[in-house]
């Protein structure tokens, strides 16, 4: 394959790319091809045959890319600006993440329509399992070696690999549906499960095993989600979490919206996070466009992204205290909720899915009496919390179901990609508004809170003390909101000021074209990552120069979290199963998409 690549030294500004060199001194400058993206992240591609030996080296170095971030695929096929890179018609990409360096790599292999095969990490990443299953389900790529490769996000029956540029993007781009006896027949059969496909036995030597299937219509499984059990007696031998049912195609839906008309899509995602989904989406795109947006906008962005975590976290409260058998506290929750949601609304319009942040900045300034209405409840909520930490938290039943129960560690948390309280709760200090600030968290003053058991209870507890931190976050804002615009100067956020498109031509003319036919993004690569309600969020959007994305890559901490159920569950009772999915905080829509 001819490769068109620069030399060892060109484009590696400064210590960032200090990885690429690493690679090109174990490699050798003819194995790895550099590709500067918009993001300033390393990114190199690889050989196929070098790919595991490049991801072990990476792995085990001094200061490892311990963790699997991200794993997924391009379509290359229709792509046009791809400079300097190697022929490919599909991508897989490795995103991976050090702790120790607080700093990111993303490794690329390119592959041709006729051999789309590379070989499994998963004995290097145990969570590369789902990701791969992803991968092969949507754009048909195969992994040899993988312990069980077949579809994750749609039904076993399903035709086709729907990421695929081939593949229809629209409803009406397909025929009828229909379903006729026959194949009601056919979807239900395969659903059936099977114990010997996942490679579990039905029995021992003295008594068989179990099968309980846990949802997807289940209260306890927090949305469309299934889980099998196999039990031995009440202990849970084995389990097999089914995701998918809520799947709806939103990295597919972005092939085809403009790039702000797919901002109402992101709240979608994590359906309690509201803005918070808005957040990396934007910011990613800013980062193709080249947009810088004053101070204002960043911190009306931070107060009301701290808003949804308060609003998340409470929910999540609610229904953890409930699902171990408390019940009143979820009814005083959601009297809270209301209070932060009428806040959000009276600045936003909305409640639980405002999509009010834009490309370059927010949908209009704050308005008149923000500011009492923030006071008041920075000043009802912090009294709030400290009751639930007394009525609920202390309560002994619910310590006794939840201390110790459903416990991993940091190794073992790294390891599985789990990310947000989850990590935290294990002891280790990350989180990216500190570590990576964003969108101006560098100037506030908060705490990250901490705890040291990893299990059912210190995951609680965490939030708990988050909820704290975001209401000092928010109490901060309001205390020092800039003055000055509340969106960008620059031609591609939008609408421009109403009063300069009544005296400027030029200004009306750009309005007229990024409002019907929508803006277009410089061509190139970029993705944000955040700290959102469940832990790392990221948008990864290539851009082909056009007025949509041609790829658009959610990563959501939830996919990572649910992955890693069975490792953590195996050998405990149903009954620490449900606290467990309590303290995990997740939401069907952030894992499907």
């Amino acid at each position: 394959m001819k490769k068109n690549k620069p030399s060892p030294q060109e484009n590696l500004p400064g210590s960032e790319h200090g990885v690429i060199a690493e690679l090109y001194r174990r490699f050798g400058a003819d194995a790895i091809v550099y590709q500067p993206t918009v993001d300033g992240l390393p990114t190199a591609w690889v050989p196929r045959a070098q790919l595991p030996a490049v991801l072990r080296f990476l792995r085990d170095a001094p200061r490892p890319y311990a963790m699997l971030y991200d794993l997924h695929g391009v379509d290359e096929r229709l792509r046009t600006h791809r400079d300097g890179l190697p022929a490919a018609d599909f991508t897989v990409f490795y995103h991976l993440l050090s702790l120790e360096r607080n700093s990111d790599v993303r490794i690329k292999v390119a592959l041709s329509s006729d051999d789309l095969t590379l070989p499994t990490v998963t004995g290097i990443w145990p969570n590369a399992n789902w990701y791969e299953r992803e991968v092969w389900d949507l754009y048909g790529i195969g992994f040899s070696g993988h312990p069980n490769l077949q579809r994750i996000m749609m039904p076993r029956t399903w035709t086709g690999h729907p990421l695929r540029k081939d593949y229809p993007a629209r409803a009406t781009e397909f025929d009828p549906f229909s379903l006729d006896a026959a194949k009601q027949d056919l979807e239900q059969e395969s659903l059936r499960f099977v114990p010997e496909e996942w490679g579990m036995s039905r029995s021992t030597a003295h008594s068989d095993f179990m099968f309980l299937n846990l949802g997807p219509n289940h209260p306890s499984a927090h949305g469309a989600f299934r889980i099998v059990l196999q039990l031995y007696g009440e202990e849970i031998h084995d389990c097999v979490p089914d995701i998918g049912y809520h799947h709806r195609g939103a990295e597919k839906m972005a092939e085809r919206q403009s790039w702000h008309s797919f901002i109402p899509y992101t709240d979608r995602i994590d359906y309690l996070g509201g803005v918070m989904n808005n957040l990396p989406y934007v910011m990613a795109v800013e980062q193709l466009a080249g947009i810088r947006v004053p101070d204002r906008v960043k911190v009306i962005r931070v107060m009301l992204a701290e808003f949804f975590r308060i609003t998340s976290h409470l929910l999540f409260l609610g229904t953890y205290i409930q699902d171990v058998g408390g019940m009143s506290p979820i009814f005083f929750i959601f009297t809270d909720r209301m209070k932060a949601y009428d806040v959000i609304e009276a600045i936003t319009g909305g409640r639980m899915h405002p999509a009010w942040y834009r490309i370059g900045g927010v949908a209009h300034d704050l308005p008149n009496g923000w500011d009492r209405l923030v006071r008041e409840f920075c000043d009802w909520m912090p009294k709030r919390l400290e009751e639930y930490e007394k009525a609920a938290m202390r309560n002994g039943i619910l310590r006794s179901r939840t201390i110790g129960v459903a416990q991993y560690n940091t190794r073992e948390a790294v390891e599985w990609g789990v990310t947000g309280a989850g990590l935290r709760a294990t002891g280790l200090d990350y989180d990216l508004r500190k570590a990576r600030p964003y969108s101006g968290y560098e100037n506030f003053d908060f705490e990250v809170p901490l705890a040291h058991n990893g299990d059912a209870y210190d995951r609680a507890m965490v939030r708990l003390e988050e909820m704290r931190q975001s209401v000092r976050i928010i109490r901060q804002c309001l205390d020092n909101m800039p003055a000055g615009p509340y969106k960008a100067d620059h031609p591609l956020t939008t609408p421009p000021p109403k009063e300069r498109t009544l005296q400027h031509i030029e200004t009306l003319i750009n309005h007229f074209v990024s409002v019907s036919w929508g803006p277009v993004m410089p061509a190139g690569e970029a993705c944000q990552m955040i700290e959102a309600t469940k832990g790392i969020n990221s948008y990864y959007l290539t851009s082909d120069a056009g007025t949509m994305s041609y790829r658009t890559r959610i990563r959501t901490p939830s996919f990572a979290h649910l992955q890693q159920i069975p490792s953590v569950i195996r050998g405990s009772l149903i009954a620490d199963l449900i606290a467990y999915l309590a303290s995990i905080d997740f939401v069907m829509a952030d894992v499907d998409r």
